[in-house]
């Protein structure tokens, strides 16, 4: 029996590629991140006051914070991403892997939708990012970070590596504060096609002329609601419109012992029927994995992370 969907929201996931599910992640444990990355900015903030960055706080709240710092080019998205990039590592990349992180990633009642999803052997794939996106009129004209601006249509399967094509995987994107269309939701093109050619565009994205976006439905959710898709499901976010940030956290699961698509970074075991001695549950060593990554690949040449070229023919 199903933990937490119904039999009917099951279906749909099969059938469209997607469903929005409210209330996916606890109130407390959806806090408790806040918290961590309010005080996170604040060292950062003071930091970069202290080299004379950028003014002093006045008493400024978490998004006068980050809208200010932006303006002054102070970089806090990658400080504050819950994975090292994709392109070159360097010896202090700086990455955010806090304890509420780990607790929302392990959220028991996130773990039963994803079991519902894709069985009880799961592994967090270290696909896995914050998504803190200014208005649009805030942001410079040079900025390309899907992170941070409206993201192309793209699908997951194709921004990961060919080992990870027939891994049976989810993406759970999480909402910290309510997404709107207005403040740029994610949209979907429903169900379940082949795997589209991309390019790399401003962002990796679909090849024009083979999606129709005609078709596209926004996806509004409530602060700790989540929209769940399968990696195959064309998605993009819409334009933030709003006066606000959108703050939300896009997360992968797979079923344990299959490629996740980027075997160069750290996996754990989030929950285990068969083995539960394997489950991780402790944050630092998770954050220890992802220092020994960074400390292994800091001396080596970049990893691609995605297989598509611009001179595909699909691309002219």
């Amino acid at each position: 029996m199903p933990l937490h969907l119904t039999d009917t929201q099951i279906a749909k996931f099969e059938s469209d590629g997607y469903l929005v599910v409210e209330n996916a992640v606890s109130p407390a444990a959806l806090e408790a991140v806040r918290r961590e990355y309010v005080d996170l900015l604040d060292r950062l903030y003071d930091d970069w006051h202290a080299q004379g960055l950028v003014p002093p706080a006045n008493g400024a709240d978490f998004w006068q914070k980050l809208l200010t710092s932006y303006h002054a080019g102070c970089d806090w998205f990658q400080p504050m991403d819950i994975s090292l990039p994709g392109d070159k590592i360097h010896a202090d990349t700086p990455f955010h892997n806090g304890p509420a992180v780990f607790d929302m990633v392990t959220d028991p009642r996130l773990l039963d939708l994803v079991e519902d999803l894709i069985g009880p052997e799961i592994t967090s794939n270290p696909i896995q990012h914050v998504r803190l996106k200014p208005p649009a009129p805030n942001i410079r004209e040079t900025e390309t970070r899907a992170h941070l601006m409206q993201t192309d249509w793209h699908q997951d399967r194709a921004v990961a590596h060919e080992d990870g094509d027939d891994t049976r995987m989810v993406t759970v994107w999480i909402a910290v504060e309510d997404a709107t269309v207005e403040n740029g939701c994610l949209q979907v093109v429903p169900g379940r096609p082949q795997m589209y050619p991309h390019c790399p565009k401003r962002q990796t994205a679909i090849a024009d002329g083979f999606l129709d976006e005609s078709r596209a439905i926004p996806l509004p959710v409530k602060a700790g609601g989540a929209v769940i898709f399968h990696p195959l499901t064309p998605h993009a976010s819409l334009d933030n419109r709003s006066d606000r940030f959108r703050w939300s956290f896009d997360i992968r699961y797979n079923v344990t012992g299959q490629p996740t698509g980027r075997s160069h970074f750290p996996e754990f075991v989030a929950r285990s029927a068969r083995d539960p001695n394997a489950v991780l549950g402790d944050w630092s060593t998770w954050r220890q994995m992802w220092l020994d990554t960074r400390a292994r690949l800091a001396p080596q040449p970049h990893i691609p992370i995605h297989r598509w070229t611009g001179d595909s023919p699909a691309c002219a």
